[in-house]
């Protein structure tokens, strides 16, 4: 009852296919707390204050972590980041910003539209977009540029994540450039801008758009995506759909995309010019009581690495060699190395490096130690990319909690 891409591509997107799998979302009906799967609850505590979380399943998830229902915020168990380079699908985080989320598709009707400042304005069914245009394929992190922000001190509003609300996933689709080039994309023009299937239960919510600027838009990475780790997108991940902006941050990656529209303006919309605005520093950090910093729309992702299999708490033979594993990513350019300290900083080694994915994607990283002596041992990670950037060792700060950066750490105790 699954579509595989694999096969189909080879073979031509039959509308049958696609009529399978949107009858096996449908069955499920709305997603919200009402169609969770029926068991006992269960819940996990974040390290963080007021972290207390439960934890449920979703249609086509497995059990994840909710933060909220309507619209669903869902995030990975962070154990999951030690299982592999690639986010499965049902494990992959959600986030949506308006109640009305699509819970099915009649994908025999779906049109993605390309209009506005166009020589030729189109309308494509999937079938066209999968036959008809070139296949890529690219690795890319999707993070939520709120991505840890439970962590933030002082707190700030929004949803409290741990380090979950990201993923890695081998992405197929047709770069957003072949599609430009089919329109016709006007001189003049300044802006490409996205819009979803989604929408507010009041008239008056701002419908959710994001947009980039032309150069961007068309640089041959951005795509539309209709497959995520070789399987359609999950309908909470975007079925059919979705714009992939690999290293940038996730507001950008428009779920559910029917929409298309080339600017010969500057985009005045309330998801470019109010929300998702971080301040023009590095890192968009700021003090809690700083006065007349100019904020911009947020942007690319920063470094990041993490420790993926052990935990605060965890315990180790003391003289025993211990392994250390975990995963970086560059944010929009390449890991170019690890360093690992089990000190609390006081010392550094290079790590040794995974596979690499390309400049976009997860890549595991493994050290080792040896604990001299019974104790508490810090353990961190720092990540450097291709640019040069390194995470910064001091958590940075703003008032929407994006962009954390900062070096991790995990307690573990040798005896």
């Amino acid at each position: 009852m699954r579509w595989n891409v694999e096969k189909t591509l080879r073979a031509g997107v039959s509308r049958r296919s696609f009529l399978r799998m949107a009858s096996i979302l449908s069955a499920f009906g709305a997603v919200s707390s009402n169609v969770v799967a029926a068991y006992a609850e269960r819940f996990i505590e974040m390290p963080f204050a007021n972290g207390r979380r439960r934890l449920e399943r979703f249609p086509q998830k497995r059990e994840l972590i909710v933060l909220r229902t309507r619209p669903p915020l869902l995030e990975t168990p962070f154990a999951v980041f030690d299982q592999g380079v690639f986010t499965p699908n049902d494990a992959f985080y959600v986030r949506w910003h308006l109640s009305e989320i699509p819970t099915e598709v009649d994908v025999d009707s779906f049109r993605l539209r390309i209009r506005g400042n166009v020589k030729q304005p189109l309308e494509l069914t999937l079938q066209e977009l999968v036959s008809n245009f070139p296949r890529v394929q690219i690795a890319a992190v999707n993070q939520c540029a709120g991505n840890g922000r439970g962590f933030f001190k002082p707190r700030v509003p929004g949803g409290e994540w741990g380090n979950g609300a990201m993923g890695n996933a081998l992405w197929t689709g047709v770069p957003l450039k072949a599609l430009l080039d089919r329109a016709g994309v006007r001189a003049g023009s300044v802006a490409v801008r996205f819009n979803g299937l989604d929408k507010g239960v009041r008239a008056a919510t701002p419908d959710f758009m994001k947009s980039l600027s032309v150069e961007h838009a068309a640089d041959g990475e951005v795509m539309v995506a209709y497959a995520m780790n070789g399987e359609p997108l999950p309908m909470l991940n975007g079925f059919p759909i979705r714009l992939v902006v690999p290293g940038w941050y996730a507001t950008y990656w428009v779920k559910a995309l029917n929409d298309i529209e080339v600017l010969d303006h500057p985009d005045d919309n309330f998801w470019m010019t109010k929300a998702y605005l971080v301040p023009d520093t590095p890192y968009g950090n700021v003090s809690p009581d700083q006065k007349g910093v100019k904020f911009v729309p947020i942007g690319p992702m920063v470094v990041r690495s993490f420790i993926t299999n052990l935990q605060d708490g965890a315990k180790v033979r003391a003289g025993a060699t211990v392994k250390v594993r975990g995963i970086a990513f560059g944010g929009n350019a390449s890991v170019s190395e690890v360093m690992f300290s089990y000190d609390g900083g006081a010392s550094w080694q290079r790590a040794e490096m995974g596979k690499d994915y390309g400049k976009y994607s997860f890549r595991r990283w493994e050290a080792r130690f040896s604990p001299p002596r019974p104790g508490q041992y810090v353990l961190m990670s720092r990540a450097r990319n291709s640019n040069g950037a390194v995470q910064p060792i001091t958590p940075n700060w703003n008032p929407g909690g994006y962009m954390r950066a900062a070096v991790e750490s995990v307690k573990v105790i040798a005896a």
